[in-house]
């Protein structure tokens, strides 16, 4: 009897911790839902407008150049930038990836930039105080409170994913790619 009530209390300890962790890094924003629109200053210092891509499919990365899965899945992300972002859709004018780099410190994201060769325009720095808490402005915005964190977005703005395999974006991407 004690031992079974042992493990019960145990069980439901663990759903709890489980359910907490889920709730706790679960964005703000889910598949189905609207991605809200932001503006940024890019890398080079031009504005951003999310609203101005409408019509693309659009990949919203958060990363930092601080965070070892980002940085091993960044080659993955260059080639499927390669693979899609010339390519023509049935239903979008394109397709862009935007960085979102929630960073203290900007030279070490310049430099991850380039030492990881992420060679699309967007990159975004997303100044924070506390990487702890993910206190910088889009990470706040989108509830991102781990990286990598991304977002497929369709060419209506919905999301179409969250945190995504790369082979699942592309099988969605090639349902809608014209032939080359």
């Amino acid at each position: 009897m004690r031992f079974t009530r042992f493990l019960l209390v145990l069980l439901i300890v663990v759903v709890g911790v489980w359910l907490g962790r889920y709730l706790y890094f679960r964005p703000n924003y889910i598949t189905g839902e609207q991605a809200p629109l932001f503006e940024a200053t890019l890398r080079d210092g031009t504005l951003f407008r999310l609203a101005d891509h409408r019509g693309k499919y659009v990949l919203l990365d958060f990363w930092g150049s601080w965070c070892p899965p980002c940085r091993q899945q960044n080659p993955q992300l260059v080639r499927f930038y390669e693979r899609y972002g010339h390519a023509s859709f049935l239903d979008a004018d394109g397709f862009i990836i935007v960085s979102i780099g929630i960073e203290r410190d900007s030279m070490r994201w310049v430099r991850a930039i380039e030492q990881d060769g992420l060679s699309w325009p967007y990159h975004i720095l997303d100044r924070a105080t506390s990487l702890r808490f993910f206190d910088s402005p889009l990470a706040k915005l989108y509830g991102v409170r781990q990286t990598p964190t991304t977002f497929l977005i369709n060419p209506k703005g919905y999301i179409m994913g969250l945190n995504l395999p790369i082979s699942e974006m592309e099988r969605l991407l090639d349902r809608k790619r014209l032939p080359q």
